[in-house]
Order: C-alpha cells, then structure tokens, then sequence
C-alpha cells in the first residue's frame, strides 16, 4: 500500500501531534476491556500506531501490545516514549505478522487512510479465529460555532486527504469474514492551552503538516486570530476543546 502524499506530513510534524492530538476518554478503556477483549493474557494489534496516542490507553488493559506504523518519523516518537513496545514498519495491507497471531486489531484515528479491502483482508489474517477488531475516533464537535470555524480555515486545504468526517471509510463494509458487534459515541474534551489544543491541532493536521512553511504560517495566523476575536478562547491560559468519540467493533467470522 502507498502511503498517502498528506500523510507525509506525519514526518516532520510528529512532534505538533504529540502535544496536540488529545487523549481518549476512560469509556475507550472499558470498550477495549468488554468488547475487544484487551486484557492480560492477549495479545494486541495496533495498526497505524502513529506516536502511541492510543498505546497508552492499551497499557491501561494490559497484555501484549504490538504496533505497526509506516511513517519513520512517527516510529521514532513512538519507540521514544515507549521503549518496551514492539515497534514494526509495515502498513496495514502488509503486516509483517504470521497468520492468527493477535487476539485484537485496533485502529486509533487511522483506518480512513486504508479502508480497503486488501487491508481489512489482511487485518483478518493476523487475527486469531473470533478475534476483535476496533475502529476508533476522536471527531470535533462542529456544533460549537469556535469548532466550526476553525474547520473553515482548515478544510480548503483537504485536496482530497482521506478523513473520517467524509464518510467513505465506511463504504469498506460490509466486509467478508467479520460480523459488526458493537458501536458507540461518548463526549469527550481536550483541555490544555490554546496553543496545545487549538493552535498545535491544527498544525498536527496531516495535509496541514505537509503544507509549505509560508502557507504553514498562514493558517497559524489565522487560528490565532480566530482565538483572539472569540471571547470564550481570548486570554484564556486552559480550554477545552470538545470532541466525540466513536467506536465501532467487529468479529471475525
């Protein structure tokens, strides 16, 4: 599987989306437990780990952690914070995994960028037999007018990236040999600094972080000076940016 040109842009803004990108909710941790089956004893997949975001939520399950990530810069942030973990360069339509091998396939904030069916294919083959697989989404919540705005000023820069708020990832299922189990939404928030929540966000955004530096500037101008013109965000030192997670589970058959 190519890597798609915005993802690129992972590479050298690792580092933003580490500080920007929030954390999960705890209901994500009871999900993995009861749905997924993470726990000690099993053995756990995480494809398009990124910087280990959602690792740390697995750490809380317990169990073996795996993680496959395609872009260099990403694995290097990952295996900084996690030295324990095994770390592979693959890609989900090439998982360099024997057949059966893990009890759980989870996909944080990723499985827009390959939702094919090649990939869910080969995510199947290294699940052991009634292995889970978990799709899951932090998406901001556009019913806030700041929210909404600040999607203005990113969204003419999209050309076509794969995202989650398009819809098309799920026209990879049905998919052949998993079954749906289970699907979910919970409010969640990420409260920092504007500048951690707001202004690092949006520069952790893939076809944002590939952009060129001059235009990189230019949509940093214009967030801060989204943040400064709405009252609730100006001069604020904390605010909390509001999300929706959205899990989704499946078995294979």
């Amino acid at each position: 599987m190519s890597v798609h040109h915005s993802s690129k842009g992972y590479e050298t803004g690792a580092a933003a989306y580490v500080k920007g990108r929030p954390s999960y909710p705890a209901e994500a941790t009871v999900w993995l437990r009861d749905v997924l089956g993470v726990g000690p004893g099993r053995r756990t997949l995480d494809v398009g780990a990124g910087t280990g975001k959602f690792v740390a939520v697995l750490k809380e399950c317990g169990g073996e952690i795996v993680a496959v990530e395609p872009i260099a810069g990403m694995r290097e942030q990952l295996v900084h914070s996690f030295p324990d973990l095994t770390v592979l360069a693959g890609t989900a339509e090439t998982i360099p995994l024997p057949d059966g091998s893990v009890d759980a396939v989870v996909c944080a904030q990723a499985f827009h960028w390959f939702a094919t069916a090649a990939a869910l294919q080969e995510m199947r083959r290294v699940l052991a037999p009634g292995g889970r697989l978990g799709l899951i989404w932090n998406v901001r919540d556009e019913s806030r007018p700041w929210v909404a705005a600040l999607s203005a000023i990113t969204d003419p820069w999209e050309a076509g990236t794969p995202r989650y708020r398009t819809g098309d990832w799920r026209r990879a299922f049905p998919a052949p040999g998993f079954e749906a189990i289970d699907e979910r939404h919970v409010r969640h928030a990420h409260v920092g600094s504007p500048d951690d929540v707001i202004v690092r966000r949006t520069l952790s955004v893939s076809f944002i972080a590939a952009l060129a530096s001059d235009l990189q500037a230019e949509v940093e101008r214009d967030v801060r000076m989204l943040i400064a013109n709405t009252p609730e965000l100006a001069g604020a030192t904390e605010v909390a940016f509001p999300y929706e997670t959205a899990m989704f589970a499946f078995r294979k058959v």
